[in-house]
């Protein structure tokens, strides 16, 4: 049986609340209250007067004040209401919010903290602060040696003001020999799955992932020992079919190719141009479309990874971005050593590569339209992914993929901290969750891409500034 996530919690805002005025005057009091009793002892941060992004409801909302104390948000309310209380008692750090916009802190669900860094020599802290500088306050690897992602998360747990939080991964549970030998483990007999999982919660990772090569009696003995031991199963699939893994009960694919490739008639793969010429409206499709979408089984698109995989270098415009150049040169020159190592670009002349990412972002738009939960992540650090950075490039090609601005913050916030079983601290500025806040200049549901207006970032209470950030990054 598929791990229920806990429910997602509602917000403590008072236009919000449900049983009339009386109630609504109980929770503004309670939450003001709760402000005047700040401690001396716990710096508190005071946002005034911003519009704040609510995920469940997917409106920004007016005139609203939001206080921090410590690492929590302890109060969420109307601005009058705010200022006719009284506001807070004793020092604190008070910024202006007119005409800003307030996002909880973004979360990437699909890293790399080593791999790929370690084969261009670059350590996981020096590209940390990318993503703090990109309002990414929480990454989620999705395959790394759990010894070495572990270290790198304990460095970030310690430097909150320059590194996100970091949730750790199983290694990529593979065939043997596995595909990816630096973070790769074979598993091939399903009646050791179980002392492979003893080892594996040893790491308190989060997400448990399946590899490429996995066939299904593998596969469903991961999936149902993890799901005993409460654990998250993703997967990116080619031998194990998305059809099987999502009968089997996995939680999410990985990459729009885990749906893709298993939508693809017999009668038409292998046929000249067939991936860009794909009919996604054949019953193969609409039917594993439907099992997705009755199953609430996550698909993670890492649309980024898959258009740069297909178009570089040939696209002067993804391999010239600007984000690029904010990484250490040590990766940017590893990239291209690497895309020769891998093959890319894969499919053919150049045209029919762009109609083959063309249809990777119809089929997103058709599973959200399906109701199939997607996430938002990006495959950082893989060629032309830039930590951090790349996620606002992932929201713009989703948008683009025929997705609402608020839904695609919704996925890049409150759903991916959901599949963390972490919205209970992260995904919304709620009272009681951790104080991580993105403010921007422009409204991001105005326009996608002013998600990258950032003046300040909030991480765990700490005012953290892009541009010092950034030169936390060596450029070497």
């Amino acid at each position: 049986m598929k791990r229920l996530l806990p429910p997602m919690p509602g917000y403590c805002l008072p236009r919000h609340c449900p049983g009339g005025s009386l109630l609504v005057f109980a929770v503004a009091f309670w939450c003001l209250a709760a402000v005047s009793a700040v401690s001396a002892a716990e710096p508190t941060l005071v946002i005034e007067r911003c519009s704040l992004f609510d995920p469940e409801s997917g409106r920004m909302l007016p005139e609203q004040t939001i206080v921090c104390r410590g690492k929590q948000v302890v109060a969420v309310t109307d601005a009058d209401e705010f200022d006719k209380s009284g506001g807070v008692s004793g020092e604190a750090t008070r910024i202006d919010g007119r005409g800003k916009f307030a996002l909880p802190g973004l979360i990437d669900a699909h890293v790399h903290v080593v791999f790929v860094l370690d084969l261009a020599h670059v350590a996981g802290d020096e590209v940390l602060p990318l993503y703090l500088a990109a309002g990414v306050t929480s990454v989620r690897s999705t395959g790394d040696v759990p010894a070495a992602a572990t270290l790198v998360a304990r460095f970030a747990a310690t430097h909150p003001e320059w590194c996100p939080r970091i949730f750790t991964c199983s290694p990529l549970l593979d065939a043997d020999p596995p595909i990816h030998r630096e973070v790769g483990y074979p598993i091939t007999d399903p009646a050791k799955v179980p002392a492979l999982m003893d080892e594996i919660a040893q790491w308190n990772v989060t997400t448990v992932k399946i590899y490429a090569q996995t066939q299904r009696p593998v596969g469903r003995a991961i999936i149902e020992e993890s799901h005993r031991r409460g654990l998250f199963v993703t997967g990116h699939l080619i031998r194990y079919s998305a059809q099987d893994a999502v009968a089997d009960g996995i939680d999410c694919l990985e990459h729009i190719t885990s749906v893709f490739d298993f939508v693809i008639p017999p009668e038409v793969a292998g046929t000249p141009g067939h991936r860009g010429r794909l009919d996604l409206s054949n019953p193969l499709c609409e039917s594993l479309v439907a099992d997705l979408a009755q199953q609430k089984t996550y698909v993670d698109p890492t649309l980024a990874v898959f258009r740069n995989m297909l178009l570089l270098p040939d696209v002067p415009e993804i391999r010239d971005h600007p984000d690029n150049a904010h990484v250490p040169q040590r990766l940017r020159e590893f990239w291209p050593v690497y895309l020769r190592r891998t093959g890319c670009p894969h499919g053919g002349e150049l045209e029919d590569r762009r109609r083959t990412f063309a249809r990777y972002q119809e089929l997103t738009g058709k599973l959200y339209r399906a109701g199939v939960p997607l996430l938002v992540g990006t495959d950082s650090p893989e060629p032309h992914v830039p930590p951090g950075f790349s996620l606002h490039q992932e929201l713009e090609m989703l948008v683009e993929s025929g997705l609402p601005p608020a839904a695609v913050l919704r996925a890049a916030t409150l759903t991916n901290a959901t599949v963390l079983g972490e919205n209970e601290r992260l995904g919304s500025i709620t009272p009681g969750k951790d104080a991580d806040i993105v403010l921007l200049s422009a409204n991001p549901l105005d326009n996608i891409r002013n998600s990258r207006t950032i003046e300040l970032v909030i991480h765990s209470g700490i005012v953290c500034r892009p541009a010092e950030l950034l030169k936390r990054v060596p450029q070497d």
